[in-house]
């Protein structure tokens, strides 16, 4: 960070001579002598005499030798401080969470898999669930997180990063409050007929149009309205406001207050999973390899 120049003019200063400071720096002397030629030319400075009795400080040179060794050691100091947030970056997991793509799972996972990471720490990132933003927060896998975990069949998503399953959410419907439907503990698809579905427009999603399929062919009596390609919480204060069911999955039962979440006599389920980058370095796929190893035990 600093101009290595000037640790030949500290040793010229020293010293007393180009002699004397060539052989503390195992240089010659002509070596010497062209470095600080060529640093008083970096800095347009005189800042030594050179007399037959030896080499004196110039007023200017008085100035830059009281602050190299300042500078030197600050600089030393800086690149310390440097390589030891790299090495506690490389040691630590960062690990995305937003409303609907909680770290929780991932917590879980952690919790049995970190006796072969005992050096590595968990940092938690936050991010929006924003529909219109998501996939270039996928695409911050490997820069901004490490590691994200949440519901996935999305062709898009998985376009953009590698997927570890680690199980299937069911999925389920969302209500308002005040919603006839509210009050049941369970309902049949049946319940829904006469209703308008919100669920996710067709083409990124197996499982969601296989549903919507199922529906449109032998339940034509339910309405289908499209929803933004990917949720976020806009979709369920729209679900609030018009009174609609909402196509969901358990584990967003308490996203929003306003909302009742219910079973359905389906068996119909979405993976959830890990999700890295496709170009991760080699302790997150050790993680991934582990996670693995603990999901095929369970």
């Amino acid at each position: 960070m600093y101009n290595p120049m000037l640790d030949t003019f500290i040793a010229v200063c020293d010293y007393g001579s180009f002699n004397k400071a060539a052989e503390h720096l195992y240089i010659s002397p002509t070596a010497v002598m062209k470095q600080m030629n060529a640093l008083e030319n970096h800095l347009s400075i005189k800042l030594i005499d050179r007399t037959p009795t030896g080499v004196h400080l110039t007023a200017a040179g008085e100035i830059i030798y009281r602050d190299a060794k300042f500078m030197i050691n600050y600089s030393k100091k800086s690149i310390a401080a440097a390589n030891a947030v790299t090495h506690n970056y490389d040691t630590t997991f960062c690990v995305g969470t937003s409303l609907l793509n909680p770290a929780k799972p991932f917590m879980d996972l952690w919790y049995r898999v970190n006796q072969s990471f005992p050096n590595y720490k968990l940092h938690l990132v936050p991010f929006e669930d924003n529909h219109e933003g998501i996939l270039s927060e996928i695409e911050k896998l490997g820069e901004k997180f490490d590691f994200l975990i949440g519901v996935c069949d999305s062709k898009a998503w998985l376009s953009l990063c590698k997927f570890l399953p680690l199980g299937r959410y069911k999925k389920m419907v969302a209500v308002s409050r005040d919603h006839p439907l509210s009050s049941k503990s369970r309902i049949d698809i049946r319940d829904l007929y006469g209703e308008t579905l919100m669920m996710v427009r067709a083409g990124d999603s197996g499982v969601n149009d296989f549903i919507r399929n199922d529906l449109e062919k032998n339940h034509p009596q339910i309405r289908i309205e499209d929803t933004p390609q990917f949720y976020d919480l806009s979709v369920f204060n729209h679900c609030v406001e018009t009174g609609n069911v909402l196509l969901t999955i358990e584990c967003w039962q308490e996203v929003h207050p306003g909302l009742v979440t219910i079973p359905v006599n389906w068996d119909y389920s979405i993976p959830y999973g890990l999700l890295y980058s496709i170009n991760a370095p080699k302790d997150v796929l050790e993680f991934v390899k582990a996670a693995e190893n603990i999901t095929h035990i369970a």
